[in-house]
């Protein structure tokens, strides 16, 4: 990458607040606004975190859940330690993997799983779709066999022909489901976060959020009731893979990940 990429990169808003405020990624920032929007994680709750890696979403997942709370973070990537968070290293996509997942979580349903997984960018949009799908599908599995009655579900992917399909498959098993895009995710990228509350509950209908879009708490009461339905605003556009690239955003000095070559599948997390 160039060094005038870097250069605006430095610039960037969220890069210069994460690195202020000690967060390893301008990521963090995604989750920050999610939670402001959709209030998925509460005191005291066992979330994990897959694709966790440099640790941006950890991170705030540690301050919300508290000392009563815990934190798994799982990523193939090495990741340093944070506290109040149990790093482990694994590929979601290796059954021995999610074994072992389960074994930290020692027969205790979470509360919350999330997933900003991305696949490794093949510089095919449709391709990279496809894979983010299949990690998207991943998550959603183990949010399935993980979470207790009522969780809470957040997972990233690119939006493409396959997203209605996806979203059809997380409607069958939350009671709200919503399709949002944080402020702190770059304009030009293709990823939308899916955020789906109330697991094993009925479904009510989803929310498609426009881009950053916030709402007083009577529109977000009304959510909850059925019937309801609008299309999703702002600027969710397909992109090429050079923006993708630029949407790697992981805070150097801050507790960066280790980094290495990378298989098909789950790679490390865009860090956007």
């Amino acid at each position: 990458m160039s060094k005038r990429w870097f250069r605006e990169k430095k610039r960037e808003h969220y890069y210069k607040l994460a690195k202020k405020q000690n967060y390893r990624s301008r990521a963090s920032y995604k989750l920050k606004q999610i939670q402001e929007r959709f209030n998925v994680i509460h005191y005291d709750f066992l979330v994990v975190d897959l694709g966790a890696s440099p640790g941006g979403w950890s991170q705030v997942a540690a301050e919300i859940a508290g000392t009563r709370g815990k934190v798994v973070a799982i990523d193939r990537a090495r990741m340093k330690p944070i506290e109040q968070v149990t790093v482990l290293r694994g590929d979601m996509l290796r059954e021995e993997t999610v074994s072992a997942l389960f074994r930290e979580l020692g027969g205790r349903k979470a509360d919350v799983v999330v997933s900003d997984m991305s696949p490794d960018i093949s510089g095919n949009y449709s391709v990279d779709h496809a894979r983010s799908i299949e990690l998207c599908e991943t998550a959603l599995e183990f949010a399935r066999m993980a979470l207790r009655p009522g969780g809470n579900f957040v997972v990233k992917v690119f939006m493409g022909d396959l997203f209605g399909a996806f979203m059809a498959s997380v409607r069958q098993n939350f009671r709200n489901v919503h399709a949002y895009h944080p402020d702190a995710s770059r304009p030009s990228s293709s990823e939308i976060y899916v955020v789906a509350k109330g697991f094993g509950m009925e479904w009510t209908g989803d929310r498609l959020l426009g881009k950053g879009r916030m709402k007083g708490s009577g529109d977000r009461a009304a959510e909850d009731r059925p019937g309801r339905s609008s299309t999703v605003q702002g600027n969710a556009r397909v992109q090429g893979s050079e923006d993708r690239d630029r949407d790697n955003d992981t805070v150097q000095g801050s507790g960066d990940a280790v980094q290495g070559k990378k298989k098909r599948g789950q790679g490390k997390k865009e860090e956007e």
